[in-house]
């Protein structure tokens, strides 16, 4: 079996040095970390971790909970965070609350006593009450990831919601759009609210007014969202030439009622949305997406829990980590609007 002195002899580090870049108690140089985790895969180390866990009182665990791991953006989020949790020897456990608050709460509950750390992305437009935050707030660290949960303080790992909105707006703005509709998730997620002020302050800075008539908020369910296009594309004088979708979920959606409906993108109404839709090679035309860094918000995540699980009691302020989106041009909005419509 590979001992940690094996390890420091190859990485050409000290014992202490191994044993921290394993346990992540203590922080040392990038170099060194690379150079211990560069031995481990070399030597396929493997950690005796119940015998650690004795001597540390740690677990080597971190969990995340996720509200629906059958939306592709979810997994993406859950492979950078495993491959962080193991460049670190850690295991990572995923559960499903099924957007379900309660569910959630009881997996959280049930992680409290088995891991060092947990990653949670909430199940939906949810106040935690005083009780269940608190409750939280007295076990292991907890990161937020994606969405950022109401009455929890917590450190979070999220993409630039606002910054990203207004990524896609500006971009349909310089093809001359003007008339631009938004379709949205429920706007009590506070990155939906962040999303529509990306798209706000876009129209603000083309010298454009924001027109409410032009903000369609829907649930994440297919009806209701194929009742909000309907009643915007067909009641809306003028009607929209172009339409930003603020997720993913809302996007697939949102786009098939479009084609149930006769339009066609970008010849009837261009069409942009917030990350990538599943299976985008097969749609024709191929979706412009504003595009999270998924993978590498789920690695931050981790390294931000390993950086809360190292602190001492004297509690540093909570970190809020926002990282840049980017915006893929594809077909769908890549017509000017004519001159009509202008």
């Amino acid at each position: 079996m590979v001992t940690q002195r094996e390890l420091a002899k190859l990485a050409g580090v000290s014992a202490g040095t191994v044993s921290n870049v394993i346990s992540g108690s203590t922080r040392v140089s990038e170099d060194a970390r690379r150079r211990v985790l560069d031995a481990i895969r070399v030597l396929n180390y493997q950690p005796n971790l119940i015998a650690r866990s004795l001597k540390t009182n740690r677990t080597h665990t971190l969990g995340i909970v996720v509200p629906d791991l059958t939306i592709p953006f979810y997994p993406k989020i859950v492979r950078g965070a495993e491959f962080a949790a193991r460049e670190r020897g850690y295991f990572l456990i995923v559960l499903d609350s099924q957007r379900s608050h309660d569910l959630e709460i009881e997996m959280m509950a049930l992680l409290r006593q088995r891991v060092d750390g947990i990653l949670l992305v909430t199940a939906g437009d949810y106040n935690w009450s005083a009780e269940s935050a608190a409750a939280i707030a007295s076990g292991p660290p907890v990161v937020c990831v994606d969405r950022l949960p109401e009455g929890l303080n917590a450190d979070s790992v999220s993409v630039d919601d606002c910054g990203a909105a207004e990524l896609g707006v500006k971009h349909l703005l310089s093809l001359g759009h003007r008339e631009i509709a938004l379709i949205t998730g429920p706007l009590r997620l506070r990155n939906e609210q962040e999303r529509v002020r990306g798209y706000r302050r876009a129209l603000k800075d083309a010298g454009l007014p924001v027109q409410p008539s032009l903000i369609w908020s829907a649930s994440f369910e297919l009806e209701d969202i194929h009742a909000v296009c309907q009643r915007g594309l067909f009641r809306q004088k003028p009607k929209p030439s172009a339409l930003f979708a603020t997720n993913g979920v809302t996007g697939l959606c949102a786009l098939k009622s479009l084609y149930s409906l006769g339009f066609t993108t970008p010849e009837s109404i261009a069409f942009i949305t917030f990350d990538e839709l599943i299976a985008e090679d097969f749609f024709q035309p191929r979706i412009t997406s504003v595009v999270q860094p998924t993978y590498e918000i789920g690695h931050r995540a981790v390294e931000v829990l390993f950086e809360r699980i190292a602190q001492s009691e004297n509690t540093p302020s909570i970190s809020n980590v926002r990282l840049p989106a980017t915006l893929v041009v594809r077909d769908s909005s890549r017509l000017q609007v004519d001159k009509q419509r202008r």
